[in-house]
């Protein structure tokens, strides 16, 4: 899929999580991607970071994570990898996939994707469905 068809869409989704007031569940799984990307020496401040944003309970955007989850990404967090978040993160996915993302299928935000994408046409972007989710690459 183009880039800017992928840009586009996490675009939407996006919006539509925020008409929804859970965009923090793609910023989340957004920034353990960008995690993945960074160096072993920012892995430290980096995985601080995205515990202090989205993991600990108290905060500003914290993510919906069951009890265990929580506290094994926690324990993670103390000699970090690039999996750190690969438990967590494969839950909010789940949790978007499940719940939010097939919302979004029959909102305005995803047809208004679809017809700019079609030029007007009300066919479905290539390779779109409910199975396969081009806004949110699969976890690994």
């Amino acid at each position: 899929m183009e880039p800017m068809l992928f840009l586009g869409g996490i675009v939407a989704f996006r919006s539509f999580l925020q008409s929804e007031y859970s965009e923090e569940n793609l910023d989340f799984w957004l920034a353990c991607e960008n995690y993945k990307t960074k160096s072993t020496a920012k892995l430290s401040s980096k995985a601080q970071k995205i515990y202090e944003d989205f993991i600990s309970v108290e905060a500003p955007r914290e993510v919906n994570l069951d009890s265990v989850t929580r506290e094994e990404t926690i324990k993670s967090i103390l000699h970090p990898t690039y999996s750190t978040f690969e438990q967590a993160q494969h839950k909010i996915f789940i949790l978007m996939e499940k719940d939010s993302y097939r919302r979004f299928l029959k909102s305005h935000f995803y047809l208004d994707v679809v017809h700019l994408t079609n030029n007007g046409s009300t066919k479905k972007m290539k390779g779109l469905s409910t199975d396969s989710n081009p806004f949110i690459p699969q976890c690994a």
